[in-house]
């Protein structure tokens, strides 16, 4: 599972009794659920910015990103597709993932199985999620109000309260438009690391055929299942 994740992840990737204890966190956690109770889909442009401690560099792609959610919680469906600086895409549909390098004409497979729940877990956050999502895995912290891609922002900070979660993710700063209550930035901090998603020109609940979020290959692509071979 944890290979698994470093493969997908780079393509993609409260605190109890919070409720009442602070009013302008109450009123965040207010609008996330009431756009978890809207929200269907969601569709934007994406620029993903991965920073390494070690060599102090920052590497940046950009692309775009679709999000279906259907009425169960594992019924997924997403499309990735980085256009810059190198062409990759990965398609999620419920627990089958796929990756695709175009000028390798090659398309992984993989059988996310429990990873899905790392998925939602790291790359979701905040799309469809709840309050009690956030107050079942996470300690809170209010981090007060920004401005982000020309709107009004508020930041939650969320250390998970997995112990294996915490090996893999010290903490998520989660951006949540004053208006819509969704993500307009994520930032992710792995070990030596982070990485922060920001979204613009943003469609919620788009009419989004399931066409839409899936790999469009072209013929002669070549497929491979790193599981299966152990890789």
């Amino acid at each position: 599972m944890k290979l698994t994740l470093l493969r997908i992840a780079p393509v993609l990737f409260i605190c109890s009794g919070a409720r009442g204890a602070d009013p302008a966190l109450q009123a965040v956690l207010n609008r996330l659920d009431n756009s978890s109770k809207n929200f269907k889909s969601f569709t934007a442009n994406m620029r993903r910015l991965t920073h390494t401690d070690v060599i102090n560099s920052d590497d940046i792609d950009t692309g775009t990103f679709k999000l279906k959610r259907g009425n169960s919680r594992t019924d997924l469906k997403m499309l990735i597709d980085i256009t810059k600086p190198d062409e990759k895409s990965v398609s999620i549909q419920g627990k089958k993932g796929e990756l695709y390098y175009p000028k390798m004409k090659t398309v992984q497979e993989y059988d996310l199985g429990k990873f899905r729940e790392w998925v939602d877990q790291f790359y979701l956050m905040g799309f469809g999620t709840n309050s009690k999502d956030l107050q079942d895995g996470y300690n809170v912290r209010l981090m007060g109000s920004d401005t982000k891609e020309k709107q009004a922002v508020t930041g939650l900070e969320l250390i998970p309260k997995s112990k294996e979660i915490l090996q893999h993710i010290k903490k998520f700063e989660l951006w949540l438009s004053d208006k819509t209550g969704l993500p307009v930035e994520q930032k992710i901090y792995p070990p030596g690391q982070y990485v922060v998603i920001t979204y613009s020109d943003v469609t919620i609940n788009p009419d989004l055929p399931d066409s839409a979020l899936k790999l469009h290959l072209p013929p002669g692509v070549k497929r491979e299942s790193p599981q299966k071979a152990g890789f």
